[in-house]
């Protein structure tokens, strides 16, 4: 057995323990303490970014958000690889710099996130994403169809593991160029966005075994859809540039990957939403600590049937900068109306409403589209909720304009809730 599958298996078997090790929400915190203690000691004196603290708890240490890591990607490496140098790499068409893979986000909420880490880091990822969404998969083999924007280094190491088949479809070309290779390759694990396992789920041909949703936010219209056509229960892999979040259990419920990742919470005004801040104990060449992620998460209050200790998470509902800023009805400031309270306002408008997006378009105009074959009675009934739902939440919108035909983006996340007016500062 090489190095690199040393670290996976070794991952694999850490993950695999502590599932069964780790029973109870206090015995993860001591878990987690322990971890953060040996990364606050020994990963971050490591970073440059961090050579005048001498951090004993992890709230010694500077909050970051993407511009932040950005404009500090040399010291926050232990290689001092640059931004320019990884850009560089990555516009070249390579992977690599300085011995170690480089990626970068999709970059939807503007400018794209790059990351840098080893080889053994790599495997490491692999082994704990298979532990978290394939535990068998040390004694069966599995044929994994992923359809995602981009390829990395990341996906392609699970084929390397030699206990997957692994097949990637581009998302860029469209589902229809590669619909009858995929339903040729019968894959038993599918890992698309949820967009995406729609269109095949209505397609029909595909019965995989296991079905994970990632890069987008999974409405529970799409969930309905996509387990009735593929007869298994969709769960979620929640993923982004800063590394690996949470995996769905086999209850469906998201759970958070508190094993590897310390999370912190800010809660957004009285909405109920939180957004993480995250920290990676896991890995050492670019320290990512407190994180500021532009995540709306709803946490779960209750423990999940599956008995895991780990958060339990009942939707993550959209992002911080398509929350909705409308002019208050009080006549004074405005009023915060996030992604969810939209996007229910309009599915439980009638039963007929299969898609749809809401877009601020400017400080008091939100456009909301339909099917163009939605019936009239459905879009009207939509747009009474919707002005219901936006009422209660306290906000003042002069206009909500009804627009039939959607967008169908295959190139980029699909966000059904969006904002595109930007209030003045």
């Amino acid at each position: 057995m090489n190095v690199s599958a040393l670290h996976a298996l070794s991952a694999f078997v850490r993950i695999r323990r502590l599932a069964r090790r780790l029973r109870t929400p206090a015995d993860v915190a001591r878990w987690r303490a322990a971890r953060l203690d040996r990364f606050l000691r020994r990963t971050v004196p490591r970073a440059p970014y961090y050579a005048d603290l001498s951090p004993r708890l992890l709230g010694d240490l500077p909050v970051m958000d993407k511009a932040t890591l950005l404009a500090n990607f040399e010291q926050l490496n232990q290689r001092g690889v640059t931004l320019a140098e990884a850009r560089a790499a990555l516009d070249a068409g390579r992977q690599r710099v300085r011995g170690l893979i480089v990626g970068q986000s999709t970059g939807t909420s503007g400018n794209r996130g790059v990351f840098v880490i080893s080889e053994a880091e790599r495997f490491t990822w692999l082994g704990v994403i298979l532990a978290k969404t394939l535990p068998d998969v040390l004694w069966a083999r599995h044929r994994v169809a992923l359809a995602l924007p981009g390829y990395s280094k990341l996906y392609a190491s699970a084929a390397e593991s030699g206990r997957v088949a692994l097949r990637f479809f581009d998302l860029a070309e469209g589902v229809d160029a590669w619909r009858d290779q995929l339903r040729a390759f019968t894959p038993d694990v599918l890992v698309a966005p949820p967009k995406v396992l729609r269109s095949l789920a209505e397609g029909g041909g595909l019965r995989p075994r296991h079905v994970f949703s990632g890069a987008e936010v999974l409405d529970a219209v799409d969930r309905r859809i996509i387990e009735a056509g593929m007869g298994a229960k969709v769960r979620e892999i929640y993923m982004a540039t800063e590394g690996l979040l949470g995996v769905g259990c086999p209850h469906g419920v998201l759970h958070l990957a508190e094993d590897a990742v310390a999370f912190e919470w800010e809660p957004v005004g009285d909405t109920g939403l939180v957004t993480p801040l995250i920290t990676d104990f896991t890995r050492e060449v670019q320290v990512m600590a407190r994180y500021r992620m532009n995540d709306l998460l709803r946490l779960s209050p209750t423990p999940c049937p599956c008995g895991s200790p780990l958060q339990a998470v009942e939707g993550v509902e959209g992002r911080q900068d398509d929350v909705f800023q409308l002019p208050a009805a009080s006549g004074s400031g405005f009023r915060m109306v996030t992604p969810d309270v939209v996007r229910n306002a309009v599915i439980d408008a009638d039963r007929r409403i299969l898609d749809f997006r809401v877009v601020q378009t400017g400080p008091d105009v939100v456009v909301l589209h339909l099917a163009r074959d939605l019936p009239t009675a459905a879009a009207q009934a939509a747009r009474v909720a919707l002005a219901a739902a936006l009422a209660r939440a306290g906000a003042a919108v002069e206009t909500i304009e009804l627009s039939a035909g959607l967008d169908a983006p295959t190139d980029r996340k699909l966000r059904r809730v969006r904002r595109d007016w930007t209030p003045p500062a």
